[in-house]
């Protein structure tokens, strides 16, 4: 008898995203297979919009959970029925049939990767970062691409640290680079620059940048959201 092969929980952290939550579960249904999607997890932090009643109405499954990335991401995984995991931001649109390919990076003995990364935007400066996404090295990672896991060694490697507000991913995949042959999926997903466009690319690129260099130089938790707070999160 075939062995079954395992299924995903695919996790979306939201706080107040009405206006991305529709479309992103619409292209989540149309762009897998439903015998490998084992569940859509919206992980709510205390949205008071319509998020929860349009996942709901599109047929995610809801968990409510306190305000924090880190936190929402573990409530969802501890929650979660799935053998592998799938983190994505509701602004991120995964490749088409993403299901397969991570299914079978999976199979083929990954047990933690990432998609390569495109912008929504035809900026040739966005198109620049986003290229680095191609290379397998710490630096290049990022929430936006998304991120799969087995769920056994996200129990092994206690998850997120919740004492993060703010690049708590990167932490995260930074860890996940000691345990394991970190995979980089040959697909791209589609991350909205409406962030970039609101407060200027180059701007914005550089406080990324110099949040990067500060966890580099042992910049700690509470640092890092002080200086997104003061000039990011304006």
């Amino acid at each position: 008898m075939k062995a079954k092969n395992p299924q995903i929980s695919i996790i979306i952290p939201v706080l107040n995203e009405e206006s991305s939550i529709a479309m992103a579960l619409t292209f989540i249904r149309e762009n897998s297979n439903p015998a490998n999607v084992k569940e859509i997890l919206v992980v709510d932090g205390g949205s008071t919009d319509t998020t929860i009643e349009i996942a709901t109405q599109l047929g995610a499954k809801i968990i409510k959970a306190p305000k924090g990335r880190a936190k929402q991401l573990n409530l969802g995984a501890k929650k979660a029925e799935g053998e592998i995991l799938y983190f994505l931001h509701v602004d991120t649109l995964p490749p088409k049939n993403f299901d397969a390919t991570i299914l079978n990076a999976v199979l083929n003995g990954s047990k933690a990767g990432c998609f390569r990364m495109r912008f929504d935007s035809s900026s040739r400066f966005l198109a620049f970062f986003a290229w680095f996404t191609k290379l397998n090295f710490k630096v290049c990672r990022g929430g936006d691409q998304s991120l799969f896991i087995t769920k056994t060694l996200f129990k092994e490697t206690g998850g997120f640290n919740e004492d993060y507000i703010v690049y708590e991913d990167n932490e995260f995949t930074d860890r996940l680079y000691d345990f394991v042959d970190f995979k980089i999926l040959p697909k791209h997903v589609v991350t909205s620059a409406r962030r970039f466009e609101k407060r200027g690319e180059v701007t914005l690129q550089y406080h990324f940048g110099v949040i990067h260099l500060k966890n580099y130089l042992g910049a700690g938790p509470e640092q890092l959201h002080d200086y997104y707070k003061r000039k990011i999160a304006i």
